[in-house]
């Protein structure tokens, strides 16, 4: 069993309906899914790389070895660590400080969302084809609070680990918001998702896109998609790179499944069908923080009530 892999240029020609299906199908069997061809240069993606990395050494790499975490592990207890996770991650949104030192890592990263971004569009411009929904339905949803989605990248690095027997390189969660977009390192592994109760790799590939969906996708779905369990095994070998950005709604976004996805005859019958609350999505929020790595079934109780 493997993630599945797609070339995203190919719904642009002949084959547009196989690829449609292609992308259904990952979206309703997996919520994970690899792209190849997806329009972001080569050239810039090896930019990307390059700066990660230096930054990595540059800023972060002194004090991560520094930290409480690495001297936890190095005691000789043997105890598995609980509630923390072997990963360096610092988080860039258009509004916050970014860091300064490492020559073209501003400008790369910056180039690199602005691409992305489009791409995480072009993406939820499928799922609204697949879903039966009106073209912009989903951005639509996720940019009808006061501000606007919310757009931000996690640049995280999981250096090897001395005893991953100890401890995970990030604990097993679903992601709370829309479409996640991951530019994963093409030579160490470590990224598994849950499948039909296994855990499968996903398989580092040179320059592809993954993309995931979160849980408010699901919602928006009514549970089409579905949000997809996933975690990072620490290893004892290579810095494996990890650049994660989400597309989500709106602190203020109101969330709802879609109304056209909602079977229903008369009004009571369509509450049954309704398989998720209404909810803003700042309160679920609030909610995850507190439940990232429980169950989520119990998230969506949790908001319902608010």
């Amino acid at each position: 069993m493997a993630i599945p892999v797609i070339d995203f240029s190919k719904l642009n020609g002949e084959e547009r309906a196989n690829t449609l299906a292609q992308i259904a199908n990952a979206c309703e069997e997996w919520g994970f899914f690899q792209l190849v061809n997806h329009g972001i240069s080569e050239e810039l993606l090896e930019r990307v790389k390059k700066v990660a990395s230096e930054f990595y050494k540059l800023e972060r790499e002194e004090n991560f070895n520094k930290s409480k975490l690495v001297s936890n592990l190095l005691d000789e207890s043997g105890e598995k660590l609980e509630n923390v996770d072997w990963e360096d991650v610092i988080t860039l949104l258009d509004d916050n400080e970014w860091p300064s030192k490492t020559a073209g890592f501003q400008e790369t990263l910056k180039e690199y969302r602005f691409e992305l971004k489009k791409l995480a569009e072009k993406v939820m411009e499928v799922m609204d084809e697949n879903l039966g929904l009106p073209k912009g339905y989903i951005k639509e949803a996720f940019n009808n609070g006061e501000n606007g989605a919310f757009f931000g990248t996690k640049v995280s690095h999981y250096p090897p680990c001395p005893h991953p027997e100890r401890v995970n390189g990030l604990r097993a969660h679903t992601d709370a918001g829309g479409v996640i977009l991951l530019f994963q390192d093409d030579k160490v592994g470590g990224l598994q998702v849950l499948k039909d109760g296994q855990w499968i790799d996903v398989q580092p590939l040179p320059n592809t896109i993954v993309i995931n969906t979160g849980d408010q996708i699901e919602v928006l779905s009514n549970g089409r998609y579905k949000s997809a369990w996933h975690r990072v095994m620490s290893s004892t070998s290579g810095n494996r790179r990890s650049i994660a950005s989400f597309y989500n709604p709106s602190l203020t976004a109101t969330i709802a499944p879609a109304p056209q996805l909602v079977e229903k005859t008369n009004q009571e019958e369509a509450v049954e069908q309704t398989k998720y609350p209404k909810f803003v999505f700042g309160d679920y929020m609030s909610v995850y923080v507190q439940q990232k790595f429980l169950p989520k079934e119990p998230r969506f109780q949790a908001v319902s009530a608010m």
